[in-house]
């Protein structure tokens, strides 16, 4: 298990990217994705070495990330852990009494197989394991 990336939770990946690319220096994948799934459009920064960020954008009102701009304004809303195997991952957390947010995987970004934790478990941390496509 590895840190994979940092999610932030931004209204606008238009407006975010600029400090990261112009600010910082930092270079992005050349597209945005949409995960139709959360009601999210997301952007990868490349931050060397082998982390990324992860801008998340709301494309509805309703969504995970649009609540969680509204409650909490924006900034970070997750940190990645990138394992092998997910099911066996969620498993082992399960066995230790953590409770993930689903009972199965979802597709997430980037082809990925994902899970989450919620922050009560993680010290105020909503915590995702991201299985990478094969």
């Amino acid at each position: 298990m590895r840190l994979d990336h940092i999610g932030l939770a931004v209204k606008s990946i238009a407006e975010a990217r600029k400090f990261y690319e112009n600010g910082l220096g930092l270079g992005s994948e050349p597209h945005m994705e949409e995960v139709a799934g959360e009601k999210v459009r997301a952007l990868k920064v490349i931050a060397p070495p082998g982390v990324h960020i992860e801008l998340l954008e709301p494309t509805s009102p309703d969504s995970p990330i649009a609540k969680f701009i509204e409650k909490r304004g924006e900034g970070m809303h997750h940190l990645s852990y990138a394992v092998d195997d997910i099911a066996a991952a969620t498993r082992r957390m399960i066995e230790k009494g953590y409770s993930p947010l689903w009972e199965q995987p979802r597709p997430g970004a980037g082809g990925c197989l994902v899970n989450f934790f919620h922050p009560r478990q993680a010290h105020g941390v909503l915590t995702e394991l991201s299985q990478p496509p094969k």
